[in-house]
């Protein structure tokens, strides 16, 4: 009881509250930009003439970016501080959503796409590196976990936009509201302090510089630090970890919207647009969002490693039941299931993370360790829904489970950082 009445928002200072507020609005608004173009997918399959295979390629673009985001991001926010960077990476994908409704050709949508992805990729691993060095440790995992469940507040709210602004107005309408997220920047600006950690130490490589040691420091700064004795292993396994966790991810919810809506003739299941809107708000709502939130409290009880090895195991061994699933009920249960422990694991990558690496290398290895897997997943929409094209989208939900078994097998290879305390 004493760690939870530690958690009330009466007792955590206004500082920690507002980087906490920033990050979970950032990832927040990341998701329901992003998770738009899923949402409406059907639509611009129709108007554009895209085929499952163009669809998923044009959602690779983006996570391939995603990728490139996250590391040239993490290069920033170490070199200029979480703040701004956090600033930079929503203005960034809120201003190419807006422009994606403008595209009158598959090219110019991929453009936008990929530059929206450079936003998406950056955001999370900022906003991940100001709350983790801006609250305890004894806080960390929990906080960082409310962080990540903002994703599925995200996602179901643009489907709860998308699903109202359809029946009224085209896809277009539905990502120029995606511009919105952009006046947030002007509260972080004036509210939001930045992390002193970071102040810290880069007041401190100021100083060794001016003291004409920065040869000695050099090396510790350098991005293949996170390939070194020390941190080689982990890094790598974290890596893949979150790549099979991604591929999964990705290969399931990009798809699962357009699977939904889909006519049964065309391997969906044939539901309306409401009802599609009504599965999926659940599916985010009663699943994914309990999903992040609980791995914190998972973590702290069993540690961040054996909190990874459960969620991914009960993912792949869910995932199969969901494709064979055919009833509304049944996919409604078994997808909140799968929502739940196919993306609550993601808390854990921000978690670990952030303990296992220091401060001068944090948000670059957060970044290349979770975002560099979103560019190696990127190939995961473009792979499910040719699969699909041949196959049926349930059939190809198949591959999503086995990825899932794959990151479990991984994650037995993570450190145990539970109880450590951030340099």
């Amino acid at each position: 009881m004493a760690g939870s009445a530690a958690f009330r928002v009466s007792t955590i200072p206004r500082e920690q509250r507002r980087t906490l507020i920033a990050a979970g609005l950032g990832w927040m608004l990341d998701a329901f930009d992003v998770m738009l173009y899923a949402l409406v997918l059907a639509h611009i399959m129709r108007d554009l003439g895209m085929s499952k295979g163009t669809a998923g390629l044009l959602n690779t673009l983006t996570l391939l970016a995603s990728g490139i985001g996250g590391v040239f991001f993490g290069f920033i926010a170490d070199r200029i501080g979480r703040k701004r960077a956090l600033m930079a990476t929503i203005l960034t994908y809120s201003v190419f959503s807006f422009a994606c409704g403008f595209s009158t050709s598959i090219f110019m949508l991929a453009c936008f796409r990929f530059v929206l992805g450079l936003g998406m990729g950056g955001e999370w691993n900022t906003g991940a590196a100001l709350v983790a060095e801006t609250w305890p440790g004894e806080q960390r995992a929990k906080a960082l976990s409310i962080v990540q469940s903002s994703w599925a507040l995200g996602y179901a709210l643009a489907a709860l936009v998308a699903g109202i602004v359809l029946q009224f107005a085209s896809w277009r309408t539905v990502f120029f509201i995606g511009v919105l997220p952009a006046l947030i920047i002007f509260w972080i600006l004036k509210s939001v302090p930045e992390s002193e950690m970071w102040e810290q130490q880069r007041s401190a490589a100021l100083t060794a510089t001016t003291a004409g040691s920065a040869k000695m420091h050099a090396p510790e700064d350098s991005f293949f630090h996170l390939f070194s004795r020390s941190y080689a292993r982990y890094t790598i396994a974290l890596l893949l970890v979150n790549f099979f966790g991604l591929f999964a991810w990705w290969g399931l919810f990009t798809w699962i919207p357009p699977y939904l809506s889909l006519p049964v003739s065309q391997g969906g299941r044939g539901f309306g647009v409401m009802s599609t809107t009504a599965l999926l708000l659940f599916l985010n709502l009663a699943g994914m969002f309990p999903g992040y939130l609980t791995f914190g409290w998972i973590a702290d009880r069993l540690g961040r490693r054996n909190g990874f090895i459960l969620y991914t195991l009960i993912a792949a061994l869910l995932v199969p039941l969901y494709a064979m699933a055919r009833s509304e009920w049944a996919l409604l249960f078994l997808g909140a299931l799968v929502a739940f422990f196919g993306t609550g694991f993601f808390s854990g990558s921000g978690i670990i993370g952030s303990e296992i690496f220091p401060t001068r290398l944090r948000a670059r290895a957060l970044g290349f360790t979770y975002n560099g897997a979103r560019t190696l997943s990127a190939v995961a929409p473009f792979v499910i829904g040719r699969v699909g094209q041949v196959k049926g989208l349930g059939w190809a939900f198949y591959l999503c489970s086995g990825s899932f078994l794959l990151a479990t097998l991984v994650a037995t290879q993570l450190p145990e950082t539970r109880g450590k305390q951030l340099e």
